[in-house]
């Protein structure tokens, strides 16, 4: 596997805690070039990569919320996933920008909403090289709500979270709030020689940190590299 290069950091999403969460992975043996300013980011560099890691919305940094997803930007992904390339998108990866709709279709969901934080169970649902050897958890997390895009989806996880009251923007959905209905938590989608992979939680470092969720990331790596398995040891 080449290198991968995550690109993190917005006003709501401190870039410390994606990089903090990767630093196990980078331990293990995964390269990782680290962009925090996208003014950094450079389209013409992707081929040098296996994985984009996005945990970053349509802001240029935390101290700069002006937009970052170019026309052009966003074309460049398309064209490096559909040529082979590997798009691992997380968390704050899926919050549009006012014009961002190339990327959020690549990506195949954009954000809608969350209430409060609350715990979050997420499940995986199905057999796969991303869910092998992973098993449910629990953390305090952002409860994601997203607007599917593709129909190609091949959902691997579910999320779950208690009602929260009258101030929950789930109050519209109350039987939604438990485990005979999980809403979509990470799938997987295939774009021409590419792989995408979008995994739904992430707002908080005990989030990335969770044993299951490091497993999960390895596996999701591997993958969106090509690979149809785990190849770094326990």
């Amino acid at each position: 596997m080449k290198k991968i290069l995550l690109l993190c950091d917005d006003q709501w999403h401190p870039g410390q805690v994606v990089m903090d969460g990767v630093a196990p992975l980078m331990r293990k043996g995964f390269e990782m070039d680290i962009i925090t300013d996208a003014h950094d980011f450079s389209f013409g560099s992707l081929a040098n990569y296996s994985v984009v890691l996005l945990s970053k919305s349509d802001e240029v940094s935390g101290e700069n919320q002006n937009s970052w997803k170019s026309e052009n930007v966003q074309k460049s992904l398309v064209e490096y996933v559909e040529n082979g390339g590997g798009l691992l998108a997380i968390h704050s990866g899926l919050v549009a920008g006012e014009d961002t709709e190339i990327l959020d279709k690549l990506i195949g969901c954009r954000f809608v909403s969350h209430p409060e934080q609350t715990m979050v169970t997420v499940a995986p649902l199905k057999p796969h090289p991303i869910t092998c050897g992973v098993e449910s958890f629990q953390e305090l997390d952002e409860h994601y709500r997203v607007e599917i895009l593709q129909e190609d989806l091949e959902v691997l996880f579910g999320a779950y979270s208690p009602a929260q009251g009258i101030e929950s923007k789930y109050q519209t959905e109350p039987d939604t709030n438990s485990p005979e209905y999980l809403s979509l938590s990470g799938y997987v989608r295939r774009v021409g020689k590419g792989r995408v992979c979008v995994l739904i939680p992430g707002h908080n470092l005990e989030v990335w940190l969770n044993e299951a969720f490091q497993k999960t990331l390895k596996n999701a790596l591997y993958w969106c590299a090509g690979g149809d398995g785990l190849r770094i040891s326990e």
